[in-house]
Order: structure tokens, then sequence, then C-alpha cells
């Protein structure tokens, strides 16, 4: 029996649009290397070449939501201890958001002098992330949120400029664009992720990988000095004394704006390009 030839139809997809293809295993190459090249050019775009990273926990929330969600349980007669310390935490989060104006207003100043600006960028999602975004939105400056596909968070924050918002898959090709561009970190109190980032950097900044100037700001010394005892390293000789400059500890939105605004002008603005 002669085998009649198939119906061709449609002709077939390419292998960039073969949904099948670019979600499997063997493209996961292409799909690493997208996440590389798509930021890349988005970046070049937009004349991104220089950032003021802030780090810090998603579940912090504005002063005006925590006082509110503690109105709303006196008023029921709830229990409140849980949101009394919500709201005793919102500090960091109208910390973050005036430093981040601060900064975007005094990037803003510095474009017709040397034509560089110092963009803030978070991690997307809410808590300390939207109160950067939103400080450097208020401040009527760009600013960039590096989001990342988790379970329990829905999309990027609103104050992110629409732009420069994206989603990753992978945590190692966020973490790459998050330092490739940092000319200063901030960290505010923070969970498992904070601590993350905190480490990769001092970890490639004490090895000189990192060999651009990277100012390290952790913002409340009250959480820091409990979480991490770092001059028990020191004392035990895992880590020299002078890794510990590394970072500058501070309570003051004031300190934290001079510190960085100095630490750039002297490091940052007169080597435009800086990389890791």
């Amino acid at each position: 029996m002669v085998k009649k030839p198939e119906d061709p139809g449609q002709n077939p997809p390419k292998a960039y649009k073969d949904e099948h293809f670019i979600n499997s295993p063997a493209a996961r190459p292409v799909r690493i290397l997208s996440e590389y090249l798509e930021p890349k050019a988005r970046f070049a775009e937009h004349n991104i070449q220089d950032t003021i990273l802030f780090f810090g926990s998603a579940r912090i929330v504005s002063r005006e939501q925590a006082e509110a969600e503690l109105d709303a349980l006196r008023k029921a007669g709830d229990e409140t201890a849980a949101a009394e310390k919500r709201l005793a935490l919102s500090e960091y989060y109208e910390a973050t958001r005036e430093l981040a104006a601060r900064l975007t207003k005094w990037s803003k100043s510095l474009r017709g002098e040397s034509g560089r600006r110092f963009v803030i960028c978070t991690g997307g999602g809410p808590g300390i992330m939207e109160a950067a975004n939103r400080g450097a939105s208020e401040a009527n400056g760009d600013n960039i949120g590096l989001g990342i596909s988790l379970p329990f968070e829905q999309g990027n924050n609103p104050w992110i400029t629409r732009r420069l918002s994206f989603e990753f898959h992978y945590f190692f090709t966020r973490k790459f664009w998050f330092l490739y561009l940092a000319k200063a970190l901030v960290l505010m109190p923070g969970g498992f992720g904070t601590l993350d980032e905190l480490f990769e950097t001092l970890t490639l900044l004490q090895t000189r990988k990192i060999k651009k100037h990277l100012p390290v700001v952790l913002f409340g010394s009250a959480y820091w000095d409990k979480v991490m005892n770092l001059q028990t390293m020191v004392d035990y000789g895992t880590i020299d004394a002078a890794d510990l400059d590394l970072m500058f500890r501070t309570d003051s939105v004031d300190e934290a704006f001079r510190f960085i605004t100095e630490q750039l002008a002297q490091f940052a603005l007169p080597h435009p390009g800086g990389r890791l």
C-alpha cells in the first residue's frame, strides 16, 4: 500500500516561537541568555548606567496602612500586638521613602553638569521595595524594579517606572543586574532574601570580584546589631577586622544621605561606567 503524503497544513513554527521547545529543559540556556540580553537592551535604551539599590523586608508596610490596620483592630476589640509591631516597623518604610526621594532629587541635579544619574533600583515587590520606588516616583524620577516570579507575591509594585519594570525567573540573573549597575546599597531590616543579598555583596567585595567602590549602608542599628554579631567572626579569625569597614551603620536618613552622596561624588562620578 502506497503511503499518502501528509497534509503539511501551516508551516511548522520557528524554534524560537515554539513554546514547547522554549519552555523545555533543552532551551534553558536560551531563557537564561534572554534574562541577560533583554534587560541590557532596555537599560541601554533608557541610558541607565548607575543605580542605588534598596533591599529590605517585603512585609514592612507604610505608616498609613499600619495605622489603619491597628485602628480597625481596636474598633473590633481584637488583639493588637502584631499590628502595633507593624506600626513600629513602618518607620523603616517612611525612612526608605524619604531617603529614596532625596537621593533622586540629588541625582537629578547632577544631569546638567555630568550627564550621569543614579537611579533607584529595588526588587520590585511590596514593603521596603515599594517604599523606595515610591519615594523616587514622588520625586519625579525614573526608578527600576527587578521583580521575580514567586508563588506568594502578585507582581511588581505600582510605583516603578513602567518601562523599567522587569520580571525574572532566575535569581542569579536578577542578582547580576542588581549588582552590575549598582554604585551604592541601602539595606533596611529584612529577612533571608535581604541577608542573602548582603552576604553575596560582601563576599564579592572581600574577594575583589567587585572591583569598583561600593558603599553598603545598614539602616537600623538595633535590628542589625541583633541579627548579625560579625565581631564574633573577627574574634575567631574567620574574617579580618577590616572587613567590618565594608558596611556603614546608621539610624539617620540625614546621615545615610550624606554618606551615600559623598561616596558617590568621590568614587563614582569621576569614573563613569565603573562595573563589577
